[in-house]
């Protein structure tokens, strides 16, 4: 599903008919495309607030990252291109991506996509978000932001990640 004129990362999409909600991140940074896996960063508190926040039954490491289907998750990027941090990005590396992201929403129907970070929200649809849910659907789909868990972005305490991964999961487990 790689948008034209970039290249396809080595981080594969994570994604199959049936999920309850697809992980959207901004895009695979060094750690990630090397390990071929999302949120590879050992530093990345993305699996740990998985964890947390009941989406998983016990921590996963990256490499297992094909397990979350079985628990009806995926996981997917807004921009392909791997870059040290996602300042690197440019405009034309989400060329296309609300297209593809709302292709996505058709073909898999997940109730919900929620965005790691409000920049992997901001790259498709050149919107500045609030963390939470949107108004913004696409199709059936329900869009929710939430603080990155870029080790990058220690602005925001881990209590405070951890609220919003928690919300979102009250919110699919209400959806289901």
């Amino acid at each position: 599903m790689a948008d034209s004129g970039q290249a396809p990362s080595a981080v594969p999409d994570v994604l199959a008919p049936g999920l309850l909600v697809v992980f959207c991140g901004i895009n695979p940074g060094r750690f990630s495309d090397s390990a071929n896996a999302h949120f590879a960063n050992p530093r990345n508190d993305f699996w740990r607030l998985l964890h947390q926040a009941g989406f998983t039954p016990r921590l996963f490491e990256p490499a297992e990252q094909f397990e979350l289907l079985r628990l009806r998750v995926g996981v997917t990027n807004a921009a392909y291109r791997t870059t040290p941090g996602s300042g690197d990005l440019r405009a034309g590396d989400f060329e296309g991506s609300a297209e593809r992201l709302e292709t996505l929403a058709r073909a898999f129907r997940p109730r919900v996509i929620a965005f790691v970070g409000k920049e992997a929200y901001r790259g498709p649809f050149r919107d500045r978000p609030e963390h939470g849910l949107q108004r913004r659907r696409l199709g059936e789909t329900s869009l929710f932001v939430l603080p990155s868990t870029s080790p990058a972005n220690a602005a925001v305490p881990w209590a405070e990640r951890l609220q919003w991964f928690n919300a979102l999961r009250e919110l699919v487990s209400a959806e289901a």
